[in-house]
């Protein structure tokens, strides 16, 4: 999915901005090491955590089986090939920009050197979680666009609030986990009730924000209706989460309509843009 988004920043900077039209192949390539980097950085965040957080999945049943805390991978070795992964990925965005690749260290940092070390402390960890999950797309447009513009940032503000009840409602579902191992989930330690009015408050935010790429003039009248539709749905089962708060399918709903809600409004987006 995170490959998916930085594919779907590079389209709209392709189709949105003045820039110089290249030959097919040349496209092709700068495209793939875009993607290459940014797959590359992160796999390799994804893999330190791992590391670091070894110790702590043992005590989780979704985690208990992954090859760290079984012993079938010794850490030293999740190490290298968590830090060859990272220079790789941060190397290659290097060459297609500067900027880029400094927002690939950025996310990089952050994940594995904040994130990570916050989610038995506090709460906030997801708000700083929400970082570097929401730079994909943002890789893509930098590698065309080199800035960081209006655009830009509504594509990261986008994926910022939509993975706030995502993972808020993942939280529920695994709240008995992240209980065992100490982390600092809203569900954990202010309870559900808190949990269902935030994930509605984020998908209410989340509305107009996905519909400020229409006034940025880039996107037209098909994606407002997608992102109109979607966004209004995703509401709805945030609200149903509210209104019907002692279902024990409440998360499943909200997590699942998350999942379904990103790729809709990605496709609307580039459908939008090839029409």
């Amino acid at each position: 999915m995170c490959v998916m988004m930085a594919a779907g920043g590079y389209g709209l900077a392709m189709t949105t901005t003045p820039v110089l039209a290249p030959n097919f192949w040349p496209l092709m390539f700068h495209l793939f090491l875009t993607l290459l980097g940014s797959y590359s950085v992160i796999a390799g965040s994804c893999v330190l955590n791992m590391y670091l957080e070894r110790d702590r999945d043992k005590l989780m049943k979704r985690t208990a089986q992954r090859p760290l805390p079984t012993g079938r991978l010794q850490p030293k070795h999740a190490l290298l090939w968590g830090l060859f992964l990272s220079v790789v990925g941060v190397g290659v965005l290097l060459w297609i920009n500067p900027l880029t690749a400094a927002l690939a260290a950025l996310a990089l940092v952050s994940y594995v050197c904040v994130y990570t070390p916050m989610k038995t402390r506090t709460t906030l960890f997801l708000m700083v979680g929400t970082i570097p999950g929401a730079m994909p797309p943002l890789l893509g447009w930098t590698a065309v666009t080199h800035q960081v513009d209006w655009i830009g940032g509504s594509l990261f503000a986008i994926m910022v609030l939509w993975q706030l009840p995502h993972f808020l409602a993942l939280s529920v579902m695994l709240k008995n986990d992240y209980a065992l191992a100490g982390v600092q989930v809203a569900a954990v330690t202010q309870g559900e009730r808190t949990v269902q009015v935030q994930s509605l408050l984020y998908s209410v935010l989340l509305l107009p924000v996905s519909l400020a790429l229409i006034p940025l003039q880039a996107a037209g009248w098909l994606y407002a209706i997608v992102a109109l539709a979607s966004g209004f749905w995703l509401i709805a089962i945030a609200c149903r989460a509210v209104l019907d708060q002692h279902s024990p399918r409440w998360a499943p709903r909200l997590f699942f309509a998350s999942l379904i809600y990103l790729p809709i409004l990605t496709l609307g987006l580039l459908i939008d843009q090839f029409l």
